[in-house]
C-alpha cells in the first residue's frame, strides 16, 4: 500500500518514516504503537487478494490522523496471514500459526525494549486472532506491556447493524461495501456472486452473538469463495462502516494513551 502523501506532517506518526532520533525523541512523548496485521488471500471473484492487508493498514492510518497530538506510532503491516483455509483458491498465501506468532512475538518484545509500553495488533483478518492473541499473551507475560488485539471487536456490532446479510464475513455485503468506498476502481461488481451460508443452528451462524468459533476450509461452503452477499454492497454504506470504525478506534487510543501502565491493569469505568 502507497502511503506516500504530500502533506507528509499527517504522517509523521509512520514508525519506518522516522530517523531513530525522531523516534527517541517521540518516544518520551508518546508510547502507544499500532501494528497492522491483514492477509493475502482470496477475496472472490471481485475483490483483489490484498483486502485484509491494505484495510488493516488504512484504518491504522486513518485512526492515527484522527487522534491528538502526539499521535500513536503506526508500524510497517504484517501482509501475510494464517489463510490455510482459503487456500483452495489462487492468490492465497498463508503463513503457519507458530510461524506468524513468533514473528508477531518478536515485533512486541523489541518494541516493548525501544520504549512502547502499548500495543494495539490491529488485525484486518479474522483468522488470525487465535493466533495474535496468543503472541500478545506471551508479549505481555515477558515484556510486561499493554497488548491488546483488535480484530473487530469495537465496531462489529454497529457494523452488523448496517449490513443486511446474515453470515457475513468473507467478501460480502460489508469488505465490498468498505472497498467501494476506498477503492472503486479495484472492485469487479460484474463478476460478484452472493453465497451466503445457513447453518441451522445460531451456535455457528458466524454473525450470531451466541456463535462458537469454529473452523472450515472455504470450499466446503462457498464455490467462488464468497461468504455473504455482494451485491447488496455500496459505497455510501462502506463510508459509513469506516467512519465507525475509525470513532470506536480513536476512542480506544485516546483513552489508553492518557493513562498509565499501571492503571490499565486495575481501572474501574
Amino acid at each position: 500500500m502507497q502511503v506516500e502523501n504530500k502533506d507528509d506532517q499527517k504522517l509523521e506518526f509512520l514508525w519506518e518514516h522516522l530517523s531513530w532520533p525522531e523516534i527517541q525523541e517521540r518516544l518520551k512523548e508518546v508510547d502507544v504503537a499500532i501494528l497492522p496485521c491483514g492477509a493475502i488471500e482470496q477475496h472472490g471473484p471481485h475483490l483483489p487478494v490484498d483486502i485484509d492487508y491494505y484495510d488493516a493498514l488504512h484504518l491504522a492510518i486513518d485512526v492515527a490522523k484522527a487522534c491528538t497530538t502526539p499521535r500513536p506510532f503506526v508500524l510497517p503491516p504484517i501482509p501475510f496471514g494464517v489463510s490455510y483455509h482459503h487456500q483452495d483458491f489462487k492468490g492465497t498465501i498463508s503463513v503457519t500459526n507458530e510461524a506468524l506468532s513468533r514473528f508477531v512475538y518478536d515485533i512486541g518484545m523489541s518494541l516493548a525494549q525501544n520504549g512502547i509500553k502499548k500495543l494495539l495488533i490491529l488485525n484486518g483478518h479474522g483468522d488470525n486472532a487465535p493466533t495474535l492473541n496468543f503472541a500478545a499473551q506471551m508479549i505481555n507475560r515477558d515484556a510486561h506491556i499493554f497488548v491488546c488485539v483488535d480484530t473487530g471487536e469495537t465496531s462489529d456490532e454497529d457494523l452488523y447493524g448496517l449490513s443486511e446479510t446474515p453470515n457475513d464475513i468473507h467478501a460480502g455485503e460489508i469488505e465490498t461495501s468498505t472497498t467501494l468506498a476506498l477503492r472503486p476502481h479495484m472492485v469487479k461488481m460484474e463478476k460478484a456472486v452472493d453465497e451466503i451460508p445457513q447453518f441451522g443452528s445460531r451456535y455457528m451462524d458466524f454473525t450470531s452473538a451466541y456463535g462458537l468459533p469454529w473452523y472450515v476450509r472455504t470450499h466446503k461452503i462457498s464455490k467462488s469463495g464468497v461468504i455473504g452477499a455482494p451485491s447488496l454492497a455500496d459505497a455510501k454504506k462502506g463510508q459509513m462502516m469506516w467512519d465507525i470504525m475509525v470513532e470506536h478506534l480513536v476512542k480506544f487510543i485516546e483513552d489508553i494513551k492518557n493513562s498509565k501502565l499501571e492503571d490499565l491493569h486495575q481501572r474501574r469505568y
